[in-house]
């Protein structure tokens, strides 16, 4: 998805952005950072751009109209007038401390980067990166002195250790840019100021997102439908996840009624699949303002793998055993035993290792 090797960091400015509801305010640097070691360069690349993995996208949104989102507009100034990159630096971080008004929000250094030789979906594209550190690691330094060794510590930024980040690329303007984001404290209503209070984007509808919000809408089907509440059992659960899973990871191209066919089999959960799928379907475009694609889409291997992480294939019985279950869903059979009054599962197999 992204290709970093040959970046160049063209221009660097850090300020310091406060929380607003405590009235910390912004500390302006004068200047642009004059960087002229090449060692520091190449660990803030790294602290910058290490964590971009995904090949989740978003775009900017408005209401009314794009051009009047403020990262969006002031970005733009970037691209179409590199020369301005201070200024609209400024613009940005004021814009930050607006939208830091929650007050368990923390201040801290903002960094606003313009990059050059990106290559993202092997497309070369210029990109803005914007970057916020709110917390520091302490670090223990070990020194020579006078032929003994002594040890002092300082405060600083991990730089594996991303905080919150965003990746503006140069491509797409009219769709209102392509846009990666990080966000690696926590997903709690006051960090999602990051993105949907300062950066304002809504999901980029491209082949990564229908493939993992179709999965993510099996996985909540079987939650929420498919549930023990409902009388299905555990495994059932469990199988028909593994089935979608699989599905998607042997498909070049996702087909709807294959799927039904091949994965839901049955007709009267099929029905139920439909009528929540509408449900989702309705609830979703309500809340990210994206209509769903769940039809015929091209998949994506990366959102498989991505999403797979979030199926669980265990079966819990009580503190005493975990089972995972990948297999044939005939091979795992429940049953009651009368005299100890307690549940069971019979497992069949041919080889144990």
């Amino acid at each position: 998805m992204f290709n970093f090797d040959g970046v160049s960091l063209q221009n660097i400015v850090v300020h310091n952005v406060g929380n607003k509801s405590k009235e910390e305010g912004v500390q302006l640097s004068k200047t642009l950072l004059n960087l002229n070691d090449d060692l520091i360069q190449d660990l803030l690349l790294k602290y910058f751009l290490s964590s971009f993995k995904t090949d989740a996208f978003f775009q900017f949104a408005h209401d009314s109209d794009v051009n009047l989102n403020e990262v969006y507009h002031y970005v733009d100034q970037i691209f179409e007038n590199p020369d301005s990159f201070y200024d609209q630096s400024v613009n940005i971080a004021k814009h930050l401390y607006e939208a830091s008004h929650h007050n368990k929000i923390k201040g801290g250094e903002f960094y606003i980067v313009h990059f050059t030789d990106c290559i993202v979906e092997d497309e070369l594209a210029d990109a803005v990166g914007l970057f916020k550190s709110e917390n520091k690691d302490t670090y223990l330094r070990v020194y020579q002195q006078n032929n003994n060794f002594n040890i002092d510590y300082a405060d600083g930024i991990n730089i594996n250790k991303l905080d919150k980040g965003c990746l503006i690329f140069n491509t797409e303007k009219e769709h209102g840019y392509k846009v990666c984001i990080v966000d690696n404290l926590n997903k709690s209503s006051q960090a999602q100021y990051w993105r949907d209070d300062f950066l304002r984007v809504k999901p980029y509808e491209n082949n990564f997102y229908h493939t993992q919000n179709y999965l993510t809408m099996c996985k909540d089907f079987v939650d929420e439908v498919l549930s023990e509440e409902q009388e299905v059992e555990r495994p059932e659960q469990i199988a028909l996840l593994n089935k979608s899973v699989e599905y998607f990871k042997e498909k070049e191209v996702f087909n709807e009624s294959e799927f039904e066919q091949e994965v839901i089999q049955k007709p009267e959960v099929v029905e139920a699949f439909r009528e929540y799928k509408e449900q989702y379907k309705e609830q979703h475009k309500e809340e990210a303002d994206v209509e769903l694609k769940f039809e015929d889409f091209e998949i994506s291997s990366n959102a498989v793998k991505e999403t797979k992480k979030k199926f669980k294939s265990v079966l819990k019985l009580d503190k005493n055993f975990s089972v995972y279950i990948h297999g044939n869903r005939d091979y795992v059979i429940k049953g009651f035993d009368e005299e100890r009054q307690m549940s069971y599962y019979q497992l069949y197999y041919n080889d144990e290792k």
